[in-house]
């Protein structure tokens, strides 16, 4: 049993009062204290910040006053995204003397409505990009954890906290969670509100979710979204797709199976290693067994041109982000982040513009790809996570999606034949982010995945 229940268990029982904001609270720093020496997930902890916050929402749910739905769950965010009165750090060591935010990040402020606790600030890999951060896969502390969001990813595997922001401009929501044995979700793009997070890419940048199962990413999305459509960070940020659906608490009209998924072999299921392929097919005739029509899908123009697309669009506007600091302060920079923001800077106008309108292109074309499916299915990864610590792995599997801008939720599907995670990746049609996750739920109660990391005990 995991040492901590899920966030919606956890939500039902302080709501129920079986259970306090501060119990809860102390269960999660427990975790912290006994793994955080070794995972290395966290950057600080308002431990005290946090026990007062619980002792309040505890008095508060006495005497049967809830903020929200999220009433005492303790919370991490990524940092990149702003916490008012925290510093914002992005894994750089440039960004130590910043000031601190005043404001938090809508995305958290929505949290913090709904009555989380906010606990920390989560490990990010350097400014979001690729230089492996210090965090350890808690499945194996010789593997990769994934990055950007590893730090978010970790400290919700292992109980740390019940639930944690992350971001994706590539596939740093979805590989980590993948890597690390947890569910994560990235919305529509535009979906959630991308102020106050330092940007990699504004075409391209997604915040999200991550938590243990598919339940707790739609409350978490629920509590992080606005009715307003997500103002702009910069004057150069690509104008929101979607405004966030609100997702109703599941009831019995959630629980239909789905009719047809459709299994994406091309590129996916061809360029996945051998333990992936195996693990992904018997998560597949599982869903099967369970009356799910599962057929194969095919996108015309293929997806081998995607990923310099994705690098070379994501490498521009991360340079010109970077491009005074950058200038002045090079030797700061760890090596792959300097080439990418190298790359970035070597790229003319014309080529730039000529991207982004390839970019509108393949979106459009692509959107019609889930359509006659509830979903398409497919690796999260390529492979489990690699067993070195000096890469974070491939968004070769991810940057498909983070282009397109269509929603994808990650589930673990099994463990592989080297006894770490395996992930299957859901893929929904934009805006539609209640029946992927509906979808999702179906999946992940057929597919049933409760190994722990070896930690645990």
């Amino acid at each position: 049993m995991h040492p901590l229940p899920t966030l919606t268990q956890a939500a039902a029982r302080i709501a129920d009062r079986s259970l306090t904001p501060l119990e809860l609270l102390e269960r999660s720093l427990e975790q912290i204290a006994r793994f955080d020496e070794q995972i290395h997930a966290w950057v600080f902890v308002d431990k005290e910040g946090a026990r007062r916050e619980a002792k309040m929402l505890g008095r508060e749910a006495k005497r049967g006053q809830f903020r929200g739905p999220l009433h005492g769950i303790p919370i991490g965010v990524k940092d990149i995204v702003d916490v008012a009165g925290w510093p914002t750090r992005a894994g750089s060591p440039l960004w130590e003397d910043r000031a601190l935010p005043e404001d938090d990040a809508p995305i958290v402020a929505g949290l913090r409505r709904a009555g989380a606790v906010i606990l920390g600030k989560t490990v990010t890999v350097e400014f979001a990009c690729f230089d492996p951060s210090p965090t350890r896969n808690p499945w194996n502390l010789d593997h990769s954890p994934g990055g950007s969001s590893s730090g978010s990813a970790a400290a919700v595997a292992l109980g740390m906290c019940l639930g944690a922001v992350g971001t994706q401009t590539g596939g740093s929501l979805v590989r980590p969670a993948a890597y690390c044995g947890i569910a994560a979700m990235k919305p529509t793009y535009g979906a959630l509100s991308a102020d106050g997070v330092v940007p990699v890419s504004y075409h391209l940048d997604h915040p999200g979710p991550m938590a243990r199962c598919v339940d707790d990413l739609a409350l978490m999305f629920r509590c992080m979204g606005t009715a307003e459509p997500p103002t702009p960070s910069t004057p150069n940020a690509a104008p929101a797709a979607h405004p966030a659906t609100p997702y109703p608490a599941p009831g019995p009209e959630d629980e239909t199976e789905p009719l047809k998924l459709g299994l994406v072999e091309q590129f996916f299921m061809e360029e996945a290693d051998p333990p992936v392929r195996e693990a992904i097919g018997t998560a597949v005739e599982k869903l099967r067994e369970k009356g799910a029509t599962i057929e194969p899908v095919a996108f015309s123009d293929g997806f081998d041109n995607v990923r310099p697309l994705h690098r070379l669009i994501m490498a521009v506007e991360a340079a010109a982000y970077h491009r005074d600091q950058f200038a002045a302060h090079r030797e700061a920079y760890g090596p792959m982040i300097a080439g990418l923001l190298d790359e970035g800077l070597a790229v003319s106008a014309v080529d730039y513009a000529a991207a982004l309108a390839e970019l509108r292109q393949y979106r459009r074309r692509i959107a019609d790809l889930p359509a006659g499916f509830d979903v398409l299915i497919m690796p999260a990864t390529d492979t489990t996570a690699p067993e070195t610590l000096e890469t974070t792995g491939t968004p070769k599997f991810q940057a498909p999606w983070s282009c397109a801008g269509l929603p994808v939720v990650a589930i673990p599907c099994g463990l592989a034949s080297d006894s770490m995670p395996a992930s299957l990746q859901l893929v929904g049609c934009a805006g539609r982010e209640r029946p992927l996750l509906q979808t999702a739920r179906w999946c992940e109660r057929v597919l049933a995945f409760d190994a722990r990391p070896p930690l645990l005990g």
